[in-house]
């Protein structure tokens, strides 16, 4: 049964323009980097002027220093380890940013490197050695965050995507993680190697075309781990995996929002997350509404809940 609309008409009106947005964004013609992105703002339109009071966007890594300096109330990001940079002034963020976790949409994910042992490569220090021309499959936008964090894992090594290419390799450009032009590279037997997360839609025809699941060295581990990087299991099983591999956490998607947001704005957030939980759609491992504002597999927080929303969390506990 759907939840109701709250009553009055600027409640219609805001469906049918959240309907819009979501028609005009969801456009499948829409390149990955286009018009995807939604931003919802709360606020006063009655009087002689608009006054925003809460403005949430879908956002990207771009979006946190925006919301730290309170240009924006709260966005999301993905992953949970791009927060985690921001928060401790490391990777990609030069200095630390005062944000806080109002809550976490779960979403369990793992990033791998794969290879085909086609090309005598075993390691990503490999390619680095033999400056192998690699025909590799990445994402095409070049500020997408999986692209910022293979920038970050082959920088140990002391390459780039652009050395590969300067090699005489080719990236073969993805929208979604099982873009048409991925899985027919891999179909035709063209495609080397895969860099990415979104696991569920390509691990298991990537696996069964002949790529392999690349190990990262312990040295490795630790300077991600440095960058806020966790080192996670994938285990046997999952997606097609034929053992359990070491790999790079992906998971989680914090809502999240400057330190300095008023608790009772924070407050208001979560417990709407928790009266709507059951028109959220969330992902299919999802446990129950706890994993918004506590550790689990598929929300990884190593960034403070907001005081506001900690706040909210243990009243709703304690009330249950």
């Amino acid at each position: 049964m759907a939840y109701p609309l709250p009553r009055g008409a600027n409640f219609r009106r805001t469906k049918f323009l959240w309907e819009i947005g979501l028609d005009v964004a969801g456009n499948p013609e829409t390149p990955y980097g286009g018009n995807r992105d939604m931003c919802i703002t709360v606020g006063n339109g009655s009087g002689t002027a608009f006054r925003p009071w809460l403005r949430m966007a879908t956002g990207s890594p771009i979006l946190l220093t925006d919301v730290a300096a309170g240009g924006i109330e709260m966005s999301m990001v993905n992953p949970s380890g791009f927060l985690t940079q921001a928060y401790r002034g490391v990777g990609f963020c030069k200095a630390p940013l005062p944000v806080r976790i109002v809550a976490m949409y779960p979403s369990y994910d793992r990033f791998v490197f794969l290879l085909n042992p086609k090309t005598g490569l075993k390691s990503l220090k490999d390619v680095k050695d033999r400056k192998y021309p690699l025909y590799v499959s990445v994402k095409e936008d070049v500020t997408h965050s999986t692209r910022v964090f293979i920038d970050q894992a082959l920088s140990y090594y002391g390459f780039s995507l652009d050395d590969i290419v300067s090699w005489g390799g080719k990236l073969n450009l993805t929208g979604a993680p099982n873009d048409k032009r991925r899985m027919d590279a891999l179909a035709d037997g063209t495609l080397e190697a895969i860099f990415d997360e979104g696991l569920m839609t390509w691990l298991e025809p990537a696996l069964r075309h002949g790529l392999k699941l690349v190990d990262l060295e312990k040295d490795h581990f630790e300077y991600l781990a440095t960058l806020g990087w966790r080192r996670v299991r994938l285990p046997k099983g999952k997606w097609g995996s034929p053992c359990d591999h070491d790999c790079i956490d992906y998971s989680g998607w914090p809502l999240y929002s400057s330190a300095n947001l008023p608790d009772d704005t924070a407050y208001q957030v979560a417990k709407a997350i928790v009266a709507r939980q059951n028109e959220i759609v969330f992902e299919p491992e999802f446990s129950g509404v706890h994993e918004c504002f506590t550790e689990t597999p598929s929300s990884p927080m190593d960034v403070p809940l907001h005081p506001g929303s900690a706040r909210f969390w243990k009243e709703y506990q304690a009330g249950k």
